[in-house]
């Protein structure tokens, strides 16, 4: 799998994220790194972004199209998006799903009390507005 970073305010970003129902108000706002991401013949199957904070780092933007679903396209996103936290310093990976907590279980995350996540991933407008307070906060060390 081949990662290109790509502008927050890409349309095909965009369209995807809606199709995922994900938020993207923020988007032109973050200070976070957004990759597309495709298969060795060149075929876009998904999208990603992570958003740095100290050691922490925030893992958003995770989107497979519905005709690369089921091939672990998301499962090989996530990974090259903590293995990137990792290289960039980061110790922590966290994100909010409303949704998807099986899946990301199966990647290590596990549930944490919002009462233990660092007050700056709380602090995002993921936490703050974008996610409803119903989302689950997941979280797992970056090491691979």
């Amino acid at each position: 799998m081949e990662a290109e970073e790509i502008n927050p305010i890409d349309t095909d970003f965009e369209t995807a994220l809606q199709a995922a129902s994900l938020p993207t108000e923020d988007l032109a706002e973050s200070t976070g790194k957004f990759f597309r991401f495709a298969d060795r013949q060149g075929n876009p199957v998904g999208y990603g972004g992570i958003e740095f904070y100290g050691k922490d780092a925030l893992l958003r933007s995770i989107a497979v199209p519905p005709e690369a679903q089921k091939h672990g396209h998301g499962s090989a996103i996530t990974r090259l998006l903590l293995r990137y936290a990792d290289i960039q310093g980061a110790e922590t990976g966290y994100l909010l799903t409303t949704d998807a907590v099986p899946f990301f279980s199966k990647l290590g995350f596990h549930s944490v009390d919002r009462t233990a996540v660092p007050a700056a991933i709380l602090a995002t407008p993921q936490a703050t507005s974008l996610c409803p307070a119903t989302a689950s906060v997941l979280s797992r060390s970056v090491s691979i």
